[in-house]
């Protein structure tokens, strides 16, 4: 029975990090650390690393710091949330960097719908070049119009 709730504590903070990703992808990424996200809304990578790419260390300290406290001074719920927001973290980088952005040309020809769908919905995302007027600010559920294909 406890592995049932760690496994439901765990999916939960997975699904529970889309909404904190567009919450912070719209008012903090295209507010006030736009200084940071602003590279990655130009036309070409500049270089193998963004400052974008902070973000990813950014979103590891709370994962890293509820492994900490989920087994000190024992084991305990938060050691599963941080696994949550660690799964989300791949997730994040698989689909964004990897399926989205190609920076690995792991799925460069995927027909997937869902795939397909998402990396619509991410360049209606980056046609906005500054931080204002920005649209489709989740990764893993963006409006259905863009499944249509």
């Amino acid at each position: 029975m406890i592995y049932l709730l760690y496994f439901l504590i765990t999916l939960i903070t997975f699904l529970l990090m889309e909404v904190a990703t567009w919450l912070t992808h719209k008012y903090v990424m295209h507010g006030f650390l736009w200084v940071l996200h602003e590279d990655h809304h130009q036309p070409k990578y500049q270089n193998v690393f963004e400052k974008n790419d902070a973000f990813f260390v950014i979103g590891a300290i709370p994962s890293i710091t509820l492994f900490y406290f989920g087994v000190h001074p024992e084991f305990n719920y938060k050691f599963f949330i941080g696994l949550g927001v660690l799964f989300y973290g791949i997730a994040y980088f698989l689909v964004h960097d990897v399926i989205i952005h190609q920076r690995f040309k792991w799925f460069s020809r995927t027909k997937n719908k869902y795939l397909v769908g998402l990396r619509k919905a991410h360049k209606v995302h980056h046609k906005h070049l500054g931080k204002e007027d920005g649209e489709c600010f989740g990764m893993l559920n963006v409006p259905a119009k863009y499944f249509n294909i």
